[in-house]
């Protein structure tokens, strides 16, 4: 990656308030070294059903002070000791998203100080680059809200293939709920679809569907859900239901990957987004990326979720590449596609 020295430290504070959660990162970069300083994050957790705005816009209002306090007690800075003022404007949900712009256009204001508006889903790859190292892979961004596999060429993001429906996180998450296995929709980091798994073990035909480089869940969701009706209360059964439809949904998202490393030739798989934390998707692609002798690498649980750190990161590097702007400019962008845009560092 090709990044502007810097004269002296530079040092981001990143703002998250797309969806659940509520993130605060702090970084500082110094002689091409970039620090961690602190990731503190509040989330929503919807007592019954699905994410709803309203109720994710209060929880981001009433934690924002707290979050924020938090995370500067952690770096040891102060608020003037900032150089500029990250936010994620989109893709996301638009009152959630506008409780982080309006904090970050205030802190610029009252400070006088630039603000950065940062793409989250290039967030989630960029941080994923830092951390393993890949400067060139294939990209597969998996979340509640996004399905991709990506790849970078001449200064922007290339989407190869995405969902044509909803995203894979979303495909999990609902059928969770809608068989009441979930919420929670996670224990102890593993996902409630996974826990169901273990309960069964013999695989069922459901709809697989993937178009070119394009995958389509919706059909696969409802498929499941009519199985799972007449499989309850039988808990085996029930298991068999979701360790098919895991294995149908990852497989789908494996072939479009393994299609995409065959075509691009890249140098490698990387794994990032809130559905990276999954062990038994991250064990599928790194099996491809060794059968293909290419790296791979899945980002960690702490920073594959939503935070504050992937959205400083994003601003350090725009900061380094005079990209900045004042609060009157932030703009909410909700279906802010990680394609439309050149990035400088990108090759």
């Amino acid at each position: 990656m090709l990044v502007p020295r810097a004269d002296g430290t530079v040092r981001i504070l990143g703002i998250e308030s797309t969806s659940h959660t509520f993130g605060v990162g702090v970084l500082e970069h110094y002689d091409d070294v970039v620090r961690f300083l602190a990731n503190v994050s509040s989330q929503y957790k919807p007592s019954r059903g699905g994410i709803h705005p309203r109720e994710s816009f209060e929880h981001h209002v009433n934690n924002a002070y707290k979050v924020l306090n938090e995370a500067l007690n952690r770096s040891g800075l102060k608020l003037r000791d900032v150089d500029a003022f990250a936010v994620a404007v989109g893709p996301g949900l638009g009152p959630c998203i506008r409780v982080g712009a309006s904090l970050a256009r205030f802190l610029s204001a009252y400070f006088n100080k630039p603000v950065i508006p940062v793409n989250h889903a290039v967030a989630h790859i960029e941080i994923g680059k830092l951390v393993s190292g890949i400067h060139d892979p294939v990209i597969v961004y998996v979340s509640g809200g996004n399905t991709m596999v990506v790849v970078q060429k001449t200064h922007r993001y290339r989407v190869i293939g995405e969902t044509l429906d909803i995203p894979l996180g979303n495909l999990l998450d609902t059928f969770a709920r809608e068989t009441g296995i979930a919420p929670p929709y996670t224990i102890d980091g593993n996902h409630a679809v996974d826990v169901c798994s273990e309960w069964g073990s013999e695989y069922l035909p459901l709809p697989y569907t993937v178009k070119g480089c394009d995958l389509s869940f919706s059909g696969l969701l409802t498929a499941a859900l009519r199985a799972a009706k007449s499989a309850l209360p039988d808990k085996r059964r029930l298991g068999d239901v979701c360790r098919s439809l895991r294995e149908t949904a990852f497989n789908m998202l494996v072939e479009v990957t393994e299609r995409t490393l065959m075509l691009t030739n890249k140098e490698g798989i990387l794994l990032v987004g809130g559905v990276a934390a999954n062990k038994v998707l991250r064990e599928k692609l790194e099996s491809v990326a060794n059968y293909y002798g290419v790296k791979y690498y899945g980002t960690s649980p702490e920073i594959a979720g939503d935070n504050g750190l992937m959205i400083a990161y994003v601003g350090l590097l725009q900061y380094l590449y005079g990209v900045r702007t004042t609060p009157e400019n932030i703009v909410v962008r909700q279906r802010f596609r990680l394609d439309e845009d050149a990035y400088p560092w990108l090759p």
